[in-house]
């Protein structure tokens, strides 16, 4: 946890814990994101910041209590319980989500595609170092500025990907976790716990893997950040790796013997 008065630099924006709060610099897509906390607030959804204003130029979120899950992850995120628990906060998300309406001015971090019915607005950045643990206890997901408009099962995809992880060997390694059959274990665990097929979520997980190493690509070289700072360090290349490790692996992942 963020020590009261000290900073945090992230790969895209620097934080600031004040007292009980969290502050960080506003942007075009502010207030969008603080309707969309706001609407899971008033829904009942209490595992999220709460929205407190802002101060001019930076946002007022309230403080998340528990500690982000760095590399090696804590007990907790390699134990079964803790990726079912991933997927059980993604499908309470998911449904308590699933009737918002963004303001009809909503403008989001990166936007692809148009809010229309039948799409939800997506968390966009679920890996493990958003995850905040108390313990055993999943206490929320922080870190909202990709939130956008998108379906349901690439949220999945997402964390499938980055919390199982269906990554190659030494990303494994440095989560402390490894071996294919752990490795269909914990999807099994994950989809379970969201109500979703194994299968699904593999076809949803290269599709996003092209499209965000494509959008890493065209918007860095267009001088967009933080895809510029993407892109210089090698995030579209190692994205598309990563989608031909899933593919050779699909058949372990599913249950199937190895050729």
């Amino acid at each position: 946890m963020i020590a009261d008065g000290a900073t945090d630099k992230g790969s895209v924006t620097t934080v600031r814990r004040i007292g009980e709060t969290i502050r960080r610099p506003v942007g075009e897509w502010t207030s969008a994101v603080h309707a969309l906390l706001t609407h899971l607030e008033t829904s009942g959804f209490t595992r999220a910041p709460r929205v407190l204003g802002t101060d001019g130029t930076h946002e007022v979120l309230s403080l998340v209590h528990g500690e982000p899950a760095f590399s090696p992850w804590p007990s907790a995120l390699r134990s079964t319980l803790g990726i079912s628990e991933l997927g059980c906060w993604l499908r309470e998300y998911h449904d308590a989500v699933r009737d918002f309406q963004p303001p009809a001015d909503a403008r989001w971090q990166g936007q692809e595609d148009a809010w229309s019915p039948g799409v939800i607005i997506r968390h966009g950045d679920l890996g493990p170092w958003n995850s905040i643990w108390n313990g055993d206890h999943l206490a929320g997901f922080i870190d909202w500025d990709f939130a956008a408009p998108g379906h349901a099962l690439d949220d999945l995809a997402q964390l499938a990907w980055y919390a199982v992880p269906l990554r190659p060997v030494e990303q494994q390694r440095r989560a402390a976790i490894a071996g294919k059959n752990t490795l269909r274990g914990r999807l099994d665990a994950l989809c379970a716990a969201y109500g979703a097929r194994p299968a699904d979520v593999l076809d949803a997980l290269e599709a996003v893997q092209y499209r965000e190493s494509e959008r890493i690509e065209r918007l860095g070289r267009q001088g967009q950040e933080p895809w510029v700072t993407f892109l210089a360090r090698g995030d579209a290349s190692e994205m598309l790796a990563e989608r031909s490790w899933l593919r050779s692996q699909r058949t372990v992942l599913l249950g199937g013997s190895s050729s």
